[in-house]
């Protein structure tokens, strides 16, 4: 069965999506590639607790790595680009020419890139460790700045402070 619950964030409400399975997506409001809502199923707020006790230690700076138990609908590739987006360590980038590399795929950066966007499970798999060659912030499925913001509160817990441009 699939449920959903919205909860509160300094993103914004969060859409976050379960199935019997784990968790099928978590969605900030006006993101790109976000599903029709009559996927989410029937709203309960109480559900997916283990996944709401964590955002709150991930937004206080004392949780680095998710671990409730995903469901993420994907191609066999996306699901080997968002496998390899969990092993960017937080509080780090990497852009998605190093992603490719990682996954053996050194020629398909824009695929990479494509699969990365369509990302069902944002912050779980943290998709906005990735940006651009030289660094720069570029492409985010929930907008540059909520990417700023969260790599900056990473950034913040992970080194004590400092600033993005």
């Amino acid at each position: 069965m699939t449920v959903h619950a919205v909860l509160d964030s300094p993103l914004g409400p969060l859409t976050a999506v379960g199935t019997d399975d784990g968790l099928a997506g978590l969605y900030m409001d006006g993101q790109r590639h976000l599903p029709p809502a009559e996927r989410f199923g029937p709203r309960d707020d109480t559900v997916l607790p283990a996944l709401q006790e964590q955002l709150s230690a991930y937004w206080a700076g004392d949780l680095t790595d998710f671990d409730v138990p995903l469901a993420a609908a994907g191609t066999p590739f996306q699901q080997q680009v968002w496998a390899a987006l969990r092993l960017v360590p937080y509080g780090t980038t990497c852009s998605y020419a190093d992603l490719a590399v990682a996954i053996g795929r050194p020629t398909a950066v824009r695929a990479v890139g494509a699969a990365n966007g369509r990302n069902p499970v944002c912050l779980v798999v943290p998709c906005h460790r990735v940006v651009g060659a030289r660094g720069a912030l570029t492409g985010y499925a929930g907008g540059l700045e909520r990417k700023r913001f969260l790599l900056q509160l990473e950034l913040t817990h992970a080194v004590g402070g400092m600033l993005l441009a």
